[in-house]
């Protein structure tokens, strides 16, 4: 099915949506960035700006099942609102009050970090609740390019602003992203259909059920963290610049942007969690490909096609998951999705550290490599598992519809 239908149906949603998202998105892939430049003049700069970073990514992974547990499906457009206000407050006050204790900025950062974490699994389910059920799989992979595309575009703008104008600006941007973001809301519903009774707010339980997609999240994701956070220093061990990995990373951007695309334009045959585990020991083969031959050709083109297989990978995920949750949860499974793969990638970034130390770059990418491969067959085999049992979202196809605005005596006031 081409993305047209996504457009006929529901063009003036998926636009509006794509303005909440950008808005809302960009602040997050600016912040570790932003940080490091916010600090990295100050005694011990770039230690300090490493510490805002992971204190910011903690509380991205402490807020995304907290709050996301906490949303109600049928009146999600209120929490969202909250939720980024207030890490536009977060962000704007770490441009503002730069120069205050480290330990202050470390509070705005989780801030930052926490209070808008529900917000992506929030507005994935707002984006399937306003296509039809038939363009769901274009929805998220058109969901997928806008992300690359944005993570693909942050690095430079947040680089550029703190180095030509001040340290502080990147940081008033995101305040400004992310509070704009707001208003635009109200261009989509106030929810989307939930189940009935418990299904509203889901129990841990409910959650629980789709843990092996958690668990294959995380490996997919500490893939990209073996492939960012050790190839300047494998670049550097093989004589290459380690500017090079600018243009290598930016390369696998756009591959995962292709490969979103591709996805979309059609059904892929075997089940779900198949395609994932294929997609996800392609990548595996690609890492492994960049760790052991010595070509920078070679590399780029492997992490080109990287790019491709990842974002395939991710998207079978999320369609998995939709399928594996309730409609009322599934706000909440994605933001638990997010805190997991979070959490793999910065578990893998401190592996990577440590094997830095006692091995080669490309001797520590293949160990990583070994690490991923045995979460994603576990993840593979607790889907199956899984699979043999009925599943609570079998009965849900099709009721994943946009809930419409409450009658007039329910409607919220202003």
């Amino acid at each position: 099915m081409s993305y047209r239908v996504l457009f006929r149906k529901s063009g003036k949603s998926v636009l509006a949506w794509s303005f909440v998202a950008v808005g809302a998105r960009m602040p997050v892939a600016m912040a570790p960035l932003a940080l490091v430049f916010l600090v990295r003049e100050r005694p011990g700069g770039y230690t300090l700006g490493a510490v805002l970073a992971a204190v910011y990514v903690i509380g991205e992974i402490v807020g995304a099942p907290l709050l996301g547990m906490r949303m109600r499906a049928e009146r999600a457009r209120p929490q969202l609102a909250v939720g980024l206000a207030v890490g536009a407050c977060g962000f704007g006050a770490l441009g503002v009050l730069h120069g205050v204790h480290p330990a202050l900025l470390g509070v705005c950062a989780f801030v930052a970090g926490a209070a808008p974490a529900a917000a992506p699994g929030g507005l994935r389910a707002l984006l399937t609740a306003v296509v039809p059920e038939r363009a769901v799989q274009q929805a998220m992979s058109f969901e997928s390019m806008l992300t690359f595309v944005v993570w693909a575009v942050s690095p430079a703008a947040t680089a550029g602003l703190a180095l030509s104008v001040a340290p502080w600006v990147p940081l008033l941007l995101a305040c400004g992203l992310m509070a704009v973001s707001v208003p635009g809301l109200w261009l989509l519903p106030v929810g989307w259909a939930s189940g009935s009774g418990d299904e509203r707010r889901p129990a841990v339980r409910v959650l629980m059920r789709a843990w092996p997609l958690y668990v294959t999240g995380a490996a997919g994701l500490s893939l990209l963290a073996m492939a960012e956070l050790i190839l300047p220093a494998l670049l550097e061990h093989r004589g290459f610049g380690v500017g090079l990995a600018g243009p290598l990373l930016a390369g696998f951007s756009v591959g995962s942007a292709v490969g979103a695309f591709v996805y979309g334009l059609r059904s892929w045959p075997g089940r779900l969690a198949t395609q994932s585990l294929v997609l996800v020991l392609g990548v595996s083969g690609c890492v492994v490909g960049i760790a052991l031959v010595p070509w920078a050709g070679v590399i780029a083109v492997a992490l080109v096609g990287a790019g491709v297989l990842q974002a395939g990978a991710m998207l079978t995920r999320n369609l998995a998951l939709r399928e594996a949750l309730p409609p009322g949860a599934l706000a909440a499974g994605y933001s638990v999705m997010y805190a997991a793969v979070g959490a793999g990638y910065a578990a893998t970034g401190s592996l990577a550290g440590a094997l830095l130390r006692v091995m080669s770059p490309g001797g520590a990418m293949v160990a990583g490599v070994g690490v991923t491969v045995v979460l994603a067959v576990v993840g593979y085999w607790g889907e199956r598992a899984r699979d043999e049992a009925p599943s609570p979202g079998a009965v849900r196809r099709g009721s994943s519809r946009a809930v419409a605005e409450p009658p007039a005596d329910t409607a919220p006031r202003p």
